[in-house]
């Protein structure tokens, strides 16, 4: 049974029944319900509208030739990198879906079969029920391919508030760090493109994979990845990191300050207790500030869950992050390696930490929403 359409999709929403059909070719088994393809009008024209990242309207034409012998339609929807359509997948796409005749435009909606940022094929075929519950079918249309859209700030929305039900108190926090291989800062770097050898300068590059699948900052933001959790024990940042025994370390209030915005851009989980926020600092007005805004959930720099920026009476600033999970935060600007220090850390490096493309576990409760990963 397919869930209530949101309140912006103002079409007939599908009731969809899987079905277990074994190929599109005239006859399928017996115990199918399917008989002999007819000569019902066949879907012509494909057409896929308002696609969101768990749903998507759909329409078509056909003649209005036994039009009225119609009861329902087949929909035939595969996850278009699959490679054997047409087989029944509860835990993926259930491939064959069949909804009594509606007025179409329909919507189709569903988030335990359709996953954000996902590519689907679909093609529709017209059915006529018979008196012995067996139905007659038309021809297959021809296949139409689409993609589900990203999370929507109202599914982000949902995200942050399972963030925040876990984040924690607050502690304090001085200063931001990012560690890389003892390359990455030295003069000549051509081997990183997210550094600027001649100018000495970290540079913005695309956010990769990791994290929530429908994610908006997902291979589309440009950023620096920095951290700043601290050890509970001595308030200061670990000695321990995944991504390089060297650290470039910033005073907090270079990068975070009155004139910095701050959006939620994810919460998930590696299979592992421990969670990861994704939040993105971005100047006002920045290119980066541009992109966040409509599209992310923005934060009170002062008051929020996970990251604080607090002016004081004297006029300084004080900054706190949260204790209970793991914070990665994107500044979306270039920062100039003498703006901070460079040193080695003592401690280990420790890869099974790292969250480079890293996939988010589907089946956590903690981090997932109703509408896919």
């Amino acid at each position: 049974m397919m869930e209530p359409p949101h309140g912006s999709l103002n079409s007939p929403t599908v009731e969809l029944e899987s079905l277990q059909l074994c190929d599109r070719e005239g006859t399928e088994s017996a115990d199918s319900g399917i008989g002999d393809v007819d000569d019902l009008p066949v879907p012509q024209r494909i057409h896929i509208s308002n696609i969101t990242c768990d749903s998507f309207k759909i329409d078509w034409d056909m003649d209005s030739r036994g039009r009225e012998r119609i009861t329902h339609y087949f929909i035939d929807l595969n996850k278009k990198e699959s490679k054997k359509e047409n087989k029944f997948k509860h835990k993926d796409v259930p491939t064959k879906l069949v909804a009594k005749t509606v007025p179409l435009p329909m919507t189709v909606r569903g988030h335990w079969f359709l996953s954000p940022r996902t590519e689907y094929t679909v093609s529709v075929q017209t059915a006529a029920k018979q008196p012995d519950g067996d139905y007659s079918v038309s021809q297959w249309s021809e296949v139409t391919e689409f993609c589900t859209a990203d999370y929507s700030t109202v599914h982000l929305n949902q995200l942050l508030q399972k963030a925040e039900a876990v984040a924690g108190r607050m502690l304090p926090f001085a200063v931001f760090y990012r560690n890389q291989q003892r390359e990455y800062f030295q003069q000549a770097s051509p081997s990183y493109r997210s550094r600027d050898a001649q100018c000495r300068r970290m540079l913005p590059a695309v956010k990769d994979n990791s994290g929530s699948h429908g994610s908006p900052i997902s291979g589309k933001l440009e950023g620096i990845f920095f951290s700043c959790n601290t050890e509970f024990n001595t308030g200061k940042p670990p000695q321990d990191s995944p991504y390089g025994p060297f650290r470039f370390q910033i005073q907090a209030d270079v990068l975070f300050n009155q004139n910095t915005n701050v959006y939620f851009g994810d919460f998930y989980c590696m299979y592992t207790s421990y969670h990861y926020v994704i939040l993105v600092l971005a100047p006002d007005s920045s290119e980066g500030d541009v992109f966040c805004k409509g599209r992310l959930p923005a934060l009170d720099r002062s008051d929020n869950r996970f990251l604080t920026c607090t002016k004081e009476g004297d006029g300084s600033l004080s900054f706190r992050h949260a204790q209970d999970v793991i914070l990665e935060v994107i500044y979306t600007e270039p920062v100039d390696l003498s703006l901070g220090t460079i040193s080695q850390i003592s401690g280990h490096q420790l890869m099974s930490q790292s969250t480079v493309n890293a996939k988010k576990d589907p089946s956590c409760k903690i981090c997932n929403i109703s509408v896919g990963r």
